[in-house]
């Protein structure tokens, strides 16, 4: 089903995609063909190449600085993204910037907070010239899709699930604070990434769906780290019989591998959708050049691929479906085990097991939602295995989420909204809630099946500190209608009989026309900004010292630790316009006492400032002077940091980062960081990252001195000596990674705003 190459690869389109492996034997079997290259110019004729150096502003192809064609954010980022950008001298949006409405929707928390935010975010685009979608009438990523995408642009979004490649569109989710450069005309640097090839072959069966394929994918990439910060290059021949909706809910699943962005090649399929789009400008065919040289190679044989389950706690954690119900025990009291060792909360029960019943395993919920779900082809194959049946009025209950309102039109005038709705379906309007818990949050003890992006520890809204527990497993629509269809006994949707009909999709933008409010070009500098009670200014922020004495506040030990563990998604979401407030959230399901340590380091600072001597802290002097080590405290910051084995997978938010940081935290300590957005969200709030490969030495309330940091920034140090203070002193090396000269500057500032006062 999935074969991963160990080398990298040519591979040759105009020969079938051949694949040639990067041995000693390669550059003959290239000759023999007639295919005379080298790998320098073999890596120029991919995709992904040709648009990341047209989107290039430096001279440096190695080091790119990229300005994006358009931005997005959602109504849990936008606030706090223009409010940097305001800080910082923003005058108007100088490219498109979409700003949506799909996540505090609701409005059901915090009383007018969440309406507060979207008056906001209006007024925003009335006075800097954006575009403003309502809430109820898009995900984000549906409308960028359906709106913004274009063959051969880019698209940086405030999410992480920014993914528009299957139509010829790169797009990279990230924290607020690399929205605020693109909205500041500054750039997105990075090195230039590695480009791994997913090769696709043959049709997939009926029934087998789109999250089926990305799954089999995530779980045989996420764990080994094959594809981590590299762009996925979808090629093959089985590209061609996919339908383009088919090709989104792949490729929107791709962040879950922890690449840094992906592409596909385009063809006819890809120009239908734009000229269904009313864009037929937008199309230009894609394909890699004669001879790609692919930095790694994920072949999927499509017509292998069975109905995949991802069960808790994460994306990555498959099974077939029919795997698990042969082998239920075992597989589920393994997961149990695995999932309450995770959480490490006393007394709780997941419950997976007691789901087993002599008529299979009986699931409590089904959900079908957001920029994976929610699409047209999915709800109307999910309606043609539910026509004429029932899901039955027992506890199973079926919940589906148009991605946007010109979907929800067609399934209506199709009528396949009739058919879920009279099978026992509830539809609701374009909402992400399921995704990040906000929606369908299962009884306690239930198991949700849903065709969404995560499932994470938490992520359907339950809280194990309050003594509520119950998860969410990744399913296709294709299978979870399938599962409806037998009131909650799970099934592939391989294993049932059903009459797929044609459903012919034509877009309407009616509603948009009605509602959407496209400001672009059109800024207001007399326009009023609208601001609620709870939409707060960030608090000031203090430049670097020449040495820092850090407090571990937080171990954790995870094998990789998520963003929803940093700063929980869910209730949280709505003080996200208030800095201080939300940050009463952080590490608060995975380290209830994070916060009140965090707050008491905060206090030594505030009394260093002031000239106070706390006796803790100058037991820790005495034991470094002690040491031989000189310490000077009126240059030595006091700040908390977290150490972490693999911190940051999952969502971009930044808030992962400036909680920590308002809270007077000053560097996180990690063996590595899961993904690349969240060390750039450290760095963007001045928060040093640091690695190291020391894994057993961390204690909560040790002390890390870090003598001389600030001139190991200017000097571009590889190595930083520092000392961990305990019973005893001990010296260890810490490391920053690769740094560009502007992180630097935004760390000795202390964080992007202050870098950009500065006159940077």
């Amino acid at each position: 089903m999935i074969k991963l190459y160990e080398n990298g690869v040519y591979i040759l389109p105009d020969n079938d995609f051949a694949v040639i492996e990067d041995t000693p034997e390669a550059q003959a079997k290239l000759a023999s063909l007639g295919k005379n290259t080298d790998k320098t110019s073999a890596k120029k004729n991919t995709i992904a190449y040709g648009i990341l150096t047209s989107h290039n502003t430096s001279d440096d192809e190695n080091n790119l600085k990229i300005k994006f064609d358009a931005i997005a954010s959602h109504d849990i980022t936008y606030v706090g993204i223009i409010q940097t950008a305001r800080a910082s001298g923003l005058e108007k949006f100088p490219l498109p910037y979409v700003l949506t409405n799909c996540h505090n929707s609701l409005c059901a928390v915090g009383g007018t907070i969440n309406e507060d935010d979207h008056v906001f975010g209006l007024s925003a685009a009335k006075k800097y010239g954006g575009i403003y979608v309502p809430a109820h009438q898009a995900v984000i990523h549906s409308f960028m899709r359906e709106m913004m995408s274009g063959c051969g642009k880019m698209i940086l979004g405030s999410d992480s699930h920014t993914r528009y490649g299957a139509l010829g569109t790169m797009a990279i989710g990230e924290g607020g604070g690399e929205l605020v450069k693109q909205l500041l005309s500054r750039t997105y640097d990075v090195k230039m990434p590695g480009v791994v090839a997913v090769k696709l072959d043959g049709t997939p069966k009926k029934g087998v769906g789109p999250q089926d394929v990305a799954l089999a994918i995530i779980g045989a990439v996420f764990k080994n780290g094959y594809v981590k910060n590299r762009v996925l290059e979808f090629i093959g021949s089985g590209i061609a019989n996919l339908p383009i909706e088919y090709r989104n809910g792949i490729d929107v699943m791709t962040t879950e591998t922890t690449c840094l962005s992906s592409i596909w090649m385009t063809d006819d399929i890809t120009r239908a959708y734009f000229e269904n789009h009313k864009r037929p400008s937008e199309y230009k065919k894609l394909a890699p050049g004669s001879v790609a040289y692919y930095d790694g190679l994920v072949e999927v044989d499509l017509s292998r691929v069975e109905p995949m389950i991802a069960l808790p706690f994460h994306p990555s954690n498959t099974y077939t479906v029919r795997e698990l119900c042969d082998n239920a025990h075992d597989i589920l009291a393994k997961v149990e085990a695995d999932a309450l060792a995770q959480l490490e909360t006393p007394g709780l029960k997941l419950g997976l097991c007691d789901k087993i019943t002599k008529d299979g395993i009986r699931v409590d919920q089904g959900v079908i939602a957001g920029c994976a779900g929610g699409t047209y082809d999915n709800l109307t194959a999910a309606s043609d295995i539910l026509r004429g049946t029932s899901i039955g009025s027992g506890e199973f209950a079926l919940s589906v989420y148009p991605a946007s309102q010109p979907v929800f039109l067609e399934l209506m005038r199709d009528g396949a909204a009739a058919e879920l709705m009279s099978a026992g379906a509830t539809l609701r309007s374009a909402f992400c809630g399921p995704c990040f818990g906000a929606g369908d949050v299962p009884a306690n003890g239930g198991l949700s099946i849903r065709h969404s992006t995560r499932n994470f520890p938490n992520r359907e809204g339950s809280k194990p500190s309050n003594g509520q527990l119950s998860s969410v497993a990744l399913m296709d629509a294709r299978s979870i209608a399938a599962t409806a269809m037998r009131g909650g006994i799970l099934t592939p949707a391989t294993e049932i009989e059903y009459d797929e009909r044609v459903h012919e999709y034509k877009f309407d933008d009616s509603a948009y026309n009605s509602r959407i409010y496209n400001g672009f070009g059109k800024a207001d500098s007399n326009s009023e900004l609208k601001f609620g009670p709870n939409i707060t200014d960030w608090p000031k922020m203090k430049a670097l010292t020449d040495d820092v004495m850090l407090k571990v506040v937080s171990v954790i030990t995870d094998p990789v630790t998520t963003t929803d563990e940093l700063i929980p998604s869910g209730e949280t979401s709505s003080y996200r316009s208030n800095p201080l407030k939300l940050a009463e959230f952080t590490l608060s399901r995975k380290d209830p006492e994070y916060v009140k340590r965090a707050k008491a380091v905060k206090e030594l600072e505030d009394d260093r400032e002031f000239g106070v001597s706390d006796e803790t802290m100058l037991e820790v002097y005495d034991k470094l002077k002690a040491a031989g080590v000189s310490v000077a405290p009126n240059n030595t910051a006091v700040g908390s940091t977290i150490y972490a084995l693999k911190p940051g997978d999952g969502s971009a938010r930044e808030q992962a980062a400036s909680c920590q940081k308002v809270l007077g935290g000053l560097a996180n300590i990690a063996g590595e960081y899961a993904t690349k957005r969240y060390r750039s969200n450290l760095i963007n709030w001045g928060m040093l990252p640091f690695v190291t490969e020391e894994k057993d030495l961390w204690n909560v309330g040790d002390h890390v001195f870090v003598p001389a940091i600030r001139d190991a920034i200017v000097n571009k140090a590889d190595k930083i000596k520092a000392y961990v203070v305990s019973d005893t002193v001990r010296e260890i090396t810490l490391s920053l990674g690769e740094l560009t000269d502007d992180e630097r500057k935004i760390i000795l500032s202390g964080c992007l705003i202050n870098y950009y006062r500065d006159g940077n």
